[in-house]
């Protein structure tokens, strides 16, 4: 059956990247005379039917920008089997022949269980700027969010040296520490705490107090939010070294902003990729990115559990701090 008409969602948090996939994928099907329906608000949208169709136009001068035309959101509606059968309804009366769904582990699973039940090809582009889905070296978002976070984190440590303080940084990462490890050791932090690896904040203060006896007068410790809340780890490295200590949360600001070009170059290939296994008939998919060559998995695959090798990143900050 020819694929005449494709839906596009964002879904789950926002990453730098989106709109640059959303536009890869209106003008690659719009290049393979494929009409697109872009979808508001993820999959309450698609339940909902918020929709329009999207012209090579609508998506002119968005490249650069952060976010998501498209808005997004999480659907608790859609966990549920009436949920997907309302938005199975909308699919076929506004004849939409397949989906893809920019997010992350969240939006794989319920297109997968979607495309498991009613059939409707989904292809999956990885957007998170976590970089924890599984079966691609890169999401689209997680390039610009550290970048995002070291220049945050440069300019709180000119102020740790003039100051003389220990801070601690909290950046974002609920189960995943990638944003973590990669902006301690590119900023030069002294320590890292994160969910994969079991440090405790008593080596921590050991650390910090082995140093300030020979000189050492500031110290940045950079700590994912799901390891623990910067204000909490603080307060116990200033009690057990009696040293003076402040918090930084970078928060939200690690989603928005301009993508890098690492984002915006994946995004597209990404996006194109998506509609090329669509007009193919190929659903049930995600596309990524692996060694530089893009590979498509199962969305069942896509969603277990990612394996980083933190140990030789954390050992490096230690060995350097």
């Amino acid at each position: 059956m020819a694929v005449k008409r494709i839906g596009v969602l964002t879904s789950g948090g926002d990453a730098p990247g989106m709109n640059a996939a959303i536009r890869s994928v209106v003008r690659a099907a719009a290049f393979y005379g494929i009409e697109v329906m872009g979808i508001f608000k993820g999959y309450d949208g698609l339940i909902n039917g918020n929709m329009k169709i999207l012209s090579h136009r609508s998506v002119s001068n968005i490249i650069n920008k952060g976010g998501t035309i498209l808005k997004t959101a999480r659907s608790g509606e859609f966990t549920t089997a009436k949920g997907r059968k309302r938005a199975y309804r909308v699919i076929k009366k506004h004849k939409i022949d397949g989906l893809v769904l920019i997010g992350g582990n969240g939006t794989y699973r319920g297109g997968s269980v979607f495309y498991k039940e009613w059939g409707v090809p989904c292809i999956g582009v990885p957007g998170s700027i976590d970089n924890d889905i599984s079966c691609t070296d890169f999401t689209i978002g997680s390039d610009t969010a550290v970048n995002t976070a070291l220049e945050a984190i440069d300019k709180i440590k000119d102020t740790a040296t003039s100051m003389e303080r220990i801070f601690v940084i909290e950046v974002m990462g609920r189960n995943s520490g990638y944003i973590a490890v990669k902006v301690a050791l590119g900023s030069g932090a002294e320590n890292v705490l994160i969910p994969e690896k079991n440090t405790g904040i008593k080596d921590i203060c050991r650390d910090i107090l082995k140093g300030n006896s020979k000189g050492k007068t500031s110290w940045i410790v950079v700590v994912a939010e799901g390891k623990g809340r910067a204000h909490e780890v603080a307060a116990r490295i200033g009690l057990t070294t009696g040293l003076e200590t402040r918090v930084v949360s970078i928060g939200h600001i690690q989603r928005g902003g301009s993508p890098t070009a690492a984002d915006r170059i994946l995004a597209t290939r990404l996006g194109e990729k998506a509609v090329d296994l669509l007009r193919k008939g190929v659903g049930g998919k995600a596309v990524g990115v692996i060694r530089n060559r893009i590979s498509s998995v199962g969305l069942h695959k896509a969603i277990e559990d990612k394996k980083e090798d933190v140990n030789s990143l954390c050992r490096l900050i230690n060995i350097l701090a």
